[in-house]
């Protein structure tokens, strides 16, 4: 859904270092505590991902930081405005893109963002001027003409985001922007939200596809249980989980040399596959993968082929959530 938010254009106050910053967050729905205590915050120019589980408290800590749910508890500022106290002002600094696409099927994806416009305080020349110039931007000039009901989940989403930004707001919430996308259109989605930075942009999303965090995040926040359980660039996260793998190519006659000179040096059993002569090493750190190729030269060991592979992000989500991404259920908002 787009949210219609009521601002004229917005733009960020200049001299705030953080775009969204968030402390000891809290929402409850009576007993159960959705988002229990986060911290976090987004410095402008940034893509930061909100990762995990359906149910986990990424949609419900969105919703409050766009006022549309209130705070229970602790602090939250966008662009150093406090989220509780002056709502209006920043919904002038903020769009929102949520889940499902909230537009109307019997009205044209013109007459659509026009009428997105006219809400949000523009006048009509002005409402057409920039449905205009966000239809061409989002590649549906073509189809600006055409009723909703003839458009493709992806056009509809592309225009879903596009009624988000007729205000050009300096902070895009992106809300599981590519759910139930195919491949290339997810793809062309990415794009989009990498030019949305390009552009000035600074964009907080939501996702559980794990590819998605790791393509467009420049940071993730992994969210557990509505508490915020890891943070970092992709890499550090890889990282934080522990092994990662040494994948060695040799002649399949040196196999068990070479696997007895690792289990030597290591003192660790890789695994092989002779008659490919493939020898996989487990690392406590990147680093040591020099140093076991310099053993194996140094024991005789031609080596035709290396490469250091680092934990995929699904090993990093279930070593942290002790749980796959379920890309079925939904999550409950109240």
């Amino acid at each position: 859904m787009t949210t219609v938010l009521t601002p004229p254009q917005g733009a960020a106050p200049t001299g705030t270092r953080t775009a969204v910053r968030t402390e000891g967050l809290v929402k409850t729905f009576g007993e159960h505590r959705a988002v229990d205590g986060i911290d976090l915050e987004v410095r402008p120019g940034e893509i930061v991902g909100v990762l995990g589980p359906n149910g986990a408290g990424k949609t419900t800590m969105l919703r409050m930081l766009a006022t549309l749910l209130k705070i229970d508890s602790g602090h939250a500022e966008i662009f150093g405005v406090n989220v509780a106290e002056q709502p209006h002002v920043v919904r002038q600094l903020i769009g929102v893109t949520g889940q499902y696409a909230s537009v109307d099927e019997n009205l044209t994806g013109s007459e659509n963002l026009r009428l997105f416009g006219r809400l949000q305080g523009l006048r009509a020349p002005k409402a057409r001027e920039t449905a205009a110039t966000l239809l061409e931007r989002f590649d549906l000039t073509e189809a600006a003409h055409k009723p909703i009901s003839q458009f493709s989940g992806g056009m509809r989403r592309r225009l879903d985001l596009a009624a988000s930004l007729i205000t050009r707001p300096p902070l895009i919430f992106l809300d599981e922007p590519t759910t139930g996308l195919d491949p290339r259109t997810r793809g062309q989605m990415w794009d989009t939200i990498r030019s949305l930075v390009t552009d000035g942009a600074t964009v907080l999303l939501t996702t559980q596809y794990l590819d998605e965090a790791d393509q467009l995040a420049d940071r993730i926040a992994v969210i557990d249980r509505g508490r915020k359980v890891a943070e970092g660039t992709p890499d550090q996260l890889k990282s934080s989980v522990g092994l990662s793998t040494l994948q060695l190519v040799t002649a399949p006659e040196d196999v068990v040399r070479a696997a007895g000179v690792v289990r030597e040096f290591r003192g660790v059993e890789p695994a092989t596959v002779p008659d490919a002569g493939r020898v996989s090493v487990p690392l406590e750190s990147a680093d040591e993968a020099a140093d076991i190729l310099i053993a194996l030269r140094g024991a005789g060991v031609a080596v035709s082929s290396v490469s250091v592979q680092k934990p995929s992000l699904d090993e990093v989500f279930l070593a942290i959530t002790g749980q796959p991404t379920d890309t079925d259920a939904e999550e409950e908002v109240r």
